[in-house]
């Protein structure tokens, strides 16, 4: 790895001058990023305590909200810092850190997106094969699989991107560091490890977004067969979401990655990174907990057992 004794910090997108505008932004994002946490523990803890909610659905969910915690936690934070400290700072391991880790955790949650709709798939088309087919054992190294490709992709990116060298501008035209953004203002004319892995990625890419297409039409194409309209209707409301954060998921991240990095980012360019790297964490929630009734009805038995026990500590106090 050259010049990297050079390097000693980065320089991140700041989007205002204005230090009243960073300090609204930053509250902004902080909320987002709570809301985020909390939409995605509280889907983590009722899947964990409700035992009718054990199946393999359910299981995907799981770690797709652990995911999506993770995935917005590397980003977020240190937008949230720089936004209420004023600077716009990040040190070269910081940075490192931070394409290592979206390439993962985003790469994890492409395989796992797969999975679920691959799950989706079973269940609708061979729903008496099911269990044999989606047992305990094949979502585990499904699940498993999804984070093996992550760290080996998240791997691949981060050396190829930190083994350039980098003896100009130290500007990255990003509210955190990627991969388009580092290949930007990096003076190195070869990228031989980075275009390999973008080939790969892209492969991959590719895989899943027609693993995901084929298994919808196969969806679809059952659904519409259904006589029952309830039946139907039951079997749309648990894809709808799914296919909503996918579509959202993908083309944005795709965007991101495919276009031309400008010299000067615009508004546009930084709601495309939003939209894939901020809004399916937070999204993913709303979506999952807001049309599914399993969820709902967990929700509530978590609060009638809260009442339950507030009232018969009340009891118990007045009674002594």
């Amino acid at each position: 790895m050259t010049n990297h004794t050079i390097v000693t910090d980065f320089f991140l997108m700041e989007f205002s001058d204005s230090k009243q505008l960073q300090v609204i932004e930053g509250f902004l994002f902080l909320l987002i990023y709570l809301v985020s946490l909390m939409g995605n523990l509280i889907i983590i803890m009722l899947i964990a305590v409700d035992h009718c909610l054990h199946t393999p659905m359910y299981l995907f969910l799981n770690n797709l909200s652990f995911l999506d915690m993770c995935l917005i936690s590397v980003t977020v934070p240190e937008l949230i810092l720089n936004s209420l400290s004023h600077r716009s700072t990040i040190s070269f391991p910081g940075c490192v850190c931070q394409v290592l880790f979206v390439i993962f955790f985003g790469t994890s949650e492409a395989s796992l997106l797969t999975a679920m709709s691959y799950d989706r798939y079973v269940a609708i088309c061979h729903p008496l094969h099911y269990d044999a087919i989606m047992n305990r054992e094949v979502c585990v190294q499904m699940m498993a699989a999804s984070w093996l490709f992550g760290s080996i992709f998240g791997v691949l990116y981060s050396y190829g991107s930190f083994s350039l060298s980098f003896c100009g501008s130290r500007k990255v035209p990003q509210f955190f560091c990627d991969v388009p953004s580092i290949l930007k203002i990096s003076c190195s004319k070869m990228h031989v490890t980075i275009d390999i892995s973008v080939i790969f990625g892209l492969i991959y890419g590719f895989f899943c977004i027609v693993s995901i297409g084929f298994s919808y039409v196969c969806i679809f194409n059952t659904v519409l067969r259904i006589p029952l309209i309830q039946r139907r209707s039951k079997a749309f409301s648990t894809c709808i979401p799914h296919l909503i954060v996918v579509t959202t998921f993908f083309v944005t991240g795709a965007t991101a990655y495919l276009k031309p990095v400008p010299d000067s980012p615009q508004l546009l360019d930084f709601l495309i990174s939003v939209f894939y790297s901020v809004m399916p964490p937070c999204m993913n929630p709303i979506i999952y907990s807001l049309r599914n009734k399993e969820i709902k009805a967990a929700l509530c038995n978590i609060l009638r057992k809260l009442d339950y026990y507030e009232f018969y500590w009340q009891k118990s106090s007045n009674s002594m």
